[in-house]
C-alpha cells in the first residue's frame, strides 16, 4: 500500500534514477493515475511498452513505485502503484557529498523543464478550458523578504494547505464525487536570489 509520507531521498542511485526524463514522466504520469500498467503509461507518454516497463522496472530497483494489486482479470498485466505520496530531497542530506549535490540539481533540473513544458502546455491549450477552469486559474509572484527559517515555516505551510485540499479531493473522489474533476499542477518556488 502506498506510503502517505514522503520518501526522503538521501541515496545517488536514487537520484540519478529519477534525474532520467522518461522516468520522471512515467513517475508523475503514474502518481496521477494512482494505478497502472506499462500499456497504459506507455500510451501517455507516446513511447513503447518494453521501453517504458524497463524504465518503471529502474523506478521499482529504487523504492520509488512498487506492485499494486492486479486489476485485470487474466492476470497477465502487472500494475504499479507509487510506493509513497512523493518524495523530498533535504539539503542536509546531500551538502557534504559533491556527487549528490550534482544529482540532486540534475534531478532539479528535469523537473523545472517537465513543470515549464507542463505550464507551456496550459497556455497552448488555455482556450480550449472552461470560463470556470480559465477563472480559477492561478499565477502569482510573491517577493517577501525572509529568512531561512521564516522560508522553511512558509514551505511547510503551504505544505500543509496542498495536502488538505489534495486529502479532501482523493476522499470526494473515493465516494464517488468525479463530476468536474481534473488534474490540477501545483508549482511553487521558494529560493532566495539577489537584485
Amino acid at each position: 500500500m502506498t506510503s502517505q509520507e514522503n520518501r526522503r531521498i538521501t541515496d545517488l542511485g536514487t537520484l540519478k534514477a529519477l534525474s532520467h526524463p522518461l522516468r520522471m514522466r512515467l513517475y508523475r504520469a503514474l502518481f496521477v493515475a494512482r494505478t497502472a500498467t506499462a500499456s497504459q503509461l506507455a500510451e501517455q507518454v507516446d513511447e513503447a511498452v518494453s521501453l517504458v516497463s524497463y524504465h518503471l522496472r529502474k523506478l521499482a530497483e529504487h523504492g520509488m513505485i512498487e506492485e499494486a494489486e492486479t486489476r485485470s482479470t487474466d492476470g497477465r498485466e502487472r500494475w504499479w502503484q507509487p510506493s509513497s505520496y512523493g518524495f523530498t530531497i533535504r539539503e542536509e542530506d546531500i551538502r557534504d557529498a559533491p556527487e549528490l549535490v550534482a544529482a540532486s540539481d540534475a534531478l532539479g533540473r528535469t523537473l523545472d523543464e517537465q513543470r515549464a513544458a507542463l505550464h507551456r502546455r496550459f497556455l497552448d491549450e488555455r482556450l480550449t478550458w472552461s470560463d470556470a477552469w480559465r477563472s480559477a486559474v492561478i499565477s502569482a509572484e510573491w517577493l517577501p523578504r525572509l529568512t531561512p527559517a521564516e522560508l522553511a515555516a512558509l514551505g511547510e505551510e503551504l505544505d500543509a494547505v496542498l495536502r488538505k485540499h489534495d486529502g479532501k479531493a482523493r476522499a470526494a473522489e473515493a465516494a464517488g464525487d468525479t463530476e468536474g474533476r481534473e488534474n490540477v499542477a501545483v508549482h511553487l518556488h521558494g529560493f532566495p536570489y539577489r537584485g
